[in-house]
């Protein structure tokens, strides 16, 4: 199944939210005598009510509702309306940063159980079956059991992995792992760090020093601060986004849980809210269930034709 076969298989829940009342609006709306006139209030409505139940997010669906009524509609059908306005929040977002020093060290950063150590061993795979030469770094010292769990993706992914005992000074680690990526021609580099919430301070001053020894070692690094949110957390994932931005550095999303959610509809809110990039999804448990975030596919999927 290709990317795209993905993408709309981890949105099967969204789509079945809204399917039906959207589908029910679309024809009410393009019936051939509406295809020439405005969209009329209670189609708007409607049509609103059943963004901010997708989890959209109350600006991201104002902006959507505004621009649907102000835009002119040529027999434009109400779904291409739709799907034209969403593309158009993906597409005002950041491009992701040139790297010009390598290797790439790519920070993943978030709180505990948004599923960034079965990111990590996720992503390695992935960028290994592209032909990169990825190397994992524990960075999660402090953990019970993490540095083993991420020994596990490792190993399944076929990617090295710099560790260190329990307790160890997550930036030594870090240091080491450029240090061996260097010398073995790995890249990127892959910091699995600890969970932690904005608030806790001694956490975010230890992100910061190994945000500043990797950027001793490689200029430009990290070039990469990937911020891992669960889908199914729906708009708190964007309150711990705004938060993370700030104090990590954050330049990217992974959103994870895709396909346990019927709240799909968040990463439209993360894109017009922050303004920061989806990276990957993740549409299951498998190795291979973490695939690239495109907004066509993703548009198309969740609102893709039922008949």
């Amino acid at each position: 199944m290709g990317v795209l076969g993905r993408i709309r298989e981890g949105l099967s829940r969204t789509k079945q939210q809204i399917a039906d009342r959207f589908e029910e609006l679309v024809r009410f709306a393009d019936e051939p005598a509406r295809r020439t006139r405005p969209i009329d209030v209670d189609t708007i409505d409607a049509l609103e009510e059943l963004l901010i139940s997708a989890d959209v997010g109350v600006a991201a669906t104002g902006r959507i509702i505004a621009a649907v009524k102000a835009r002119a509609r040529n027999g434009q059908s109400l779904r291409d309306l739709v799907k034209q306005e969403i593309r158009d929040v993906f597409a005002a977002v950041d491009a992701p940063v040139a790297v010009v020093h390598h290797p790439k060290v790519t920070l993943i950063v978030g709180v505990n159980g948004t599923g960034k150590t079965t990111t990590v061993g996720k992503l390695a795979n992935r960028l290994k079956s592209e032909g990169a030469r990825p190397l994992i770094c524990a960075a999660d010292t402090f953990r019970a059991a993490a540095v083993e769990q991420l020994e596990i993706w490792a190993a399944r992914a076929g990617v090295e992995m710099v560790r260190a005992r329990e307790g160890a000074d997550p930036a030594a680690v870090v240091f080491d792992a450029i240090s061996s990526g260097k010398a073995k021609g790995r890249d990127p580099i892959l910091v699995d760090t600890a969970g932690r919430l904005h608030t806790r301070v001694n956490l975010m001053n230890e992100l910061e020093k190994i945000r500043r020894i990797a950027a001793r070692e490689v200029p430009g690094a990290p070039q990469e601060v990937l911020l891992v949110i669960d889908a199914t957390v729906g708009q708190n994932g964007v309150v711990q986004a705004r938060e993370f931005m700030g104090a990590a550095g954050v330049n990217g999303i992974v959103l994870t849980k895709l396909d346990g959610t019927a709240k799909g509809g968040v990463a439209v809110a993360i894109a017009n809210d922050l303004k920061l990039p989806i990276r990957y999804v993740g549409v299951g448990e498998a190795i291979d269930d973490l695939v690239p975030f495109s907004a066509d596919e993703y548009v198309d999927g969740l609102f893709e034709e039922k008949w």
